[in-house]
């Protein structure tokens, strides 16, 4: 059985945090570490927000209604990678289940290939962050070759409706695009009736 009441407390706990107005620092900071203490556990995320598909999954678990935080849960297949994008949002990935891999690109000049920069590995338990700022490009992809991998991730914003920009990394030319979500309906963590019995 799911124990949905993890990931009740870390939005609970994100909450009381985003009500400080916290700078980015803060918020990768101390939202971090609460995101270390979420995937820390593999309990808690239901079965249906953790299913592959034919492309990579990007599910939502909540929105704060001032939309100051989303998480989403990321569902990687085998061989499964996004284009090269930025966020425009800090950013927190957590590693609940399998490995992840990012690339960091660097833009060039318009026609001049994006130039390949840190690498990342991420294992279960782990968690990086991202900044807000245009110099945050990256690609990721599974890192398991025989099944699929799940992260946790944290933006300082409706991520699933932010114009953000992927690029062509023969060429650094951009296009304008709004990622959305796979799911049309976000876990219930607030029936708190089956934890009565």
């Amino acid at each position: 059985m799911t124990n949905i009441s993890r990931l009740r407390g870390f939005i609970q706990d994100m909450t009381r945090l985003a009500g400080d107005s916290p700078t980015e620092e803060r918020w990768l900071k101390e939202g971090g570490a609460l995101l270390k203490s979420l995937v820390s556990q593999d309990d808690w995320l239901p079965e249906s927000l953790a299913e592959p598909g034919p492309t990579y999954r990007q599910y939502l678990l909540h929105c704060d209604p001032l939309e100051r935080f989303s998480v989403v849960s990321f569902v990687w297949g085998i061989g499964q990678r996004t284009p090269v994008h930025n966020h425009k949002v800090w950013g927190l990935v957590g590693m609940l289940r399998g490995a992840e891999v990012s690339v960091t690109m660097h833009p060039a000049e318009p026609g001049a290939p994006m130039r390949a920069g840190q690498v990342d590995h991420l294992q279960p338990g782990e968690v990086v962050g991202v900044g807000s700022g245009e110099e945050d490009v990256h690609w990721v992809e599974n890192a398991i070759a025989d099944r699929p991998s799940i992260s946790i991730h944290v933006y300082g914003g409706n991520i699933g409706a932010i114009e953000r920009h992927t690029f062509d990394p023969g060429t650094s030319a951009r296009k304008r695009f709004v990622s959305g979500y796979t799911n049309a309906a976000v876990p219930n963590l607030w029936d708190r009736s089956a934890e009565m019995v």
